[in-house]
């Protein structure tokens, strides 16, 4: 209910700002029906810097809601790492050009864990083009600390909620994916209750794609990785999806060119055509037949590309799982089914303290 109220309020204040641009005579902010577009692109960049600016609220009460939400059973904490440099920067001689990109990241640590021991690491990188890592995941997050897993979440470049300058950083299936390794690399050499040697990654959607690119380019790395519902074609996504997606990718900040115009880059960023790469960290992915934001022909592609490399994983194509994209994130009773066949699979190579092995022990871990 909380969240819902938050979502309304900043929905009800955007309504109300854009309402009053619309109906307020052009003549008012200085501009008149024929001028050129200069301006008119000028009053269109100042309403993204106020989505940009209420994105931030956004992300603020999510940060008091995580607190509130998942406090009881973990110790939470954000703090604020680097990942690679930008290589796109317009004037790469200026101060500070070739810093490292600096980015916020979640760590969990469950309360009740003996400080003296080594404990698995998960890297949980989030969905979404520009998603973030928000209380849409709680009751995952406290299924995992009952597990006695540690976890870190980055909000890698690109990611919403930390005003333009981090949005328009985003490198879809590129550096974000070095920004994940480093939030790894981080939490082993600043935290000496991580296990080096016990470290997976998991993701949904977008942050399937960055769980499979990191195992392709770090194979020793990983000690096992999940990818639901991957993004695994950005060529054939760029077939199906609508023009205001592709202009994500094409937007002068990101790639720069459309799919037609340069599909060597889509196909360099895209895991289905990476899979040579992969080595033999226990992978396992999971799709569904209908679902509505990664078609399952993409899935199926990368599924193919394993088998004729001749790969050894799991897989699980599920028929019209309620749900859609979500289907094994929501509160079902299929969906927990279906995540206690994730976390066994965790499990095997992870080896937690307190393993989830059925909807039972699911149900006492992530419901209150």
């Amino acid at each position: 209910m909380i969240i819902d109220r938050k979502n309304r309020f900043s929905g009800i204040i955007l309504t109300v700002i854009i309402l009053s641009f619309i109906f307020t005579p052009l003549s008012a902010y200085g501009l008149q029906s024929d001028q050129d577009s200069d301006e008119l692109k000028l009053l269109k960049r100042e309403f993204e810097s106020l989505q940009h600016r209420l994105d931030v609220v956004e992300k603020l009460i999510d940060d008091v809601l995580w607190f509130h939400r998942v406090g009881d059973v973990c110790h939470v904490d954000k703090v604020r790492i680097v990942g690679p440099p930008n290589p796109h920067v317009k004037n790469p001689t200026a101060m500070g050009a070739k810093n490292p990109i600096k980015f916020y990241s979640y760590i969990f640590i469950p309360k009740d864990i003996d400080r003296s021991k080594k404990y698995p690491l998960l890297v949980f990188p989030h969905g979404g083009v520009h998603g973030d890592f928000t209380t849409y995941y709680t009751h995952i997050v406290r299924e995992l600390m009952a597990q006695h897993y540690i976890v870190i979440a980055p909000e890698y470049r690109g990611s919403t909620g930390y005003g333009r300058s981090i949005y328009e950083l985003i490198d879809y299936g590129g550096l974000e994916v070095e920004d994940n390794y480093w939030a790894r690399n981080y939490m082993i050499e600043n935290y000496t209750i991580v296990d080096k040697n016990r470290v997976g990654i998991m993701g949904w959607s977008h942050g399937g794609l960055i769980a499979l690119m990191n195992i392709f380019d770090h194979p020793d790395d990983y000690q096992v990785a999940f990818a639901g519902v991957p993004v695994s074609d950005l060529i054939s996504r760029m077939g199906y999806a609508t023009d205001d997606y592709r202009d994500l990718y094409s937007a002068d900040y990101h790639i720069g060119k459309t799919a037609r115009e340069d599909v060597e880059e889509y196909r360099r960023r895209s895991p289905a055509y990476n899979v040579h790469k992969f080595q033999n960290t226990p992978l396992l992915i999971h799709t569904s037949t209908n679902d509505e934001d990664v078609n399952v022909l993409e899935v199926e592609h990368l599924i193919k590309a394993l088998k004729a490399e001749g790969k050894k994983f799991e897989y699980e194509i599920f028929q019209d799982a309620p749900g859609g994209h979500s289907f094994d994130r929501l509160d079902l009773m299929l969906a927990k089914k279906i995540r206690v066949k994730i976390y066994k699979f965790l499990a095997k190579y992870l080896n937690p303290d307190n393993p989830i092995q059925t909807v039972d022990a699911l149900m006492k871990a992530g419901y209150r």
